[in-house]
């Protein structure tokens, strides 16, 4: 069983900067280093969305509204990824999931970590 524990959420200002943690946990061995982690966000009524995850190769990928803003990093070793997002912006409140997949059909979720960003 995969445990993911996300920190880091709260209230911020508008303009300001935020960073995320999730840290895995649990019975899978190497799979952390061969599985896309990352960070998907979600606001009540809409669907989950993209923010930024990363591939198994080390390649980035960023939802389009927070290009230039955000920046996604990994460490295997400690099976742990952050997310650094600047300028946050009153739209950016959600509530921000870190997510683990692959390979094969393995998906796991964190409880998700609240975000507020004040005007």
């Amino acid at each position: 069983q995969v445990r993911l524990v996300e920190s880091g959420g709260g209230l911020v200002q508008a303009g300001g900067s935020l960073r995320l943690f999730c840290e895995a946990s649990g019975s899978f061995g190497t799979t952390f280093d061969d599985s896309v982690v990352g960070w998907y966000r979600q606001v009540p009524g809409k669907q989950r969305e993209l923010v930024a995850v990363f591939s198994p190769s080390g390649v980035p990928t960023y939802g389009d509204f927070v290009k230039g803003r955000v920046a996604i990093s990994r460490d295997n070793a400690e099976n742990s990824v952050s997310l650094q997002m600047d300028n946050v912006r009153p739209e950016d409140t959600a509530v921000y999931y870190c997510r683990m997949s692959g390979p094969g059909p393995s998906d796991y979720w964190g409880q998700g970590t609240q975000v507020t960003v004040s005007s």
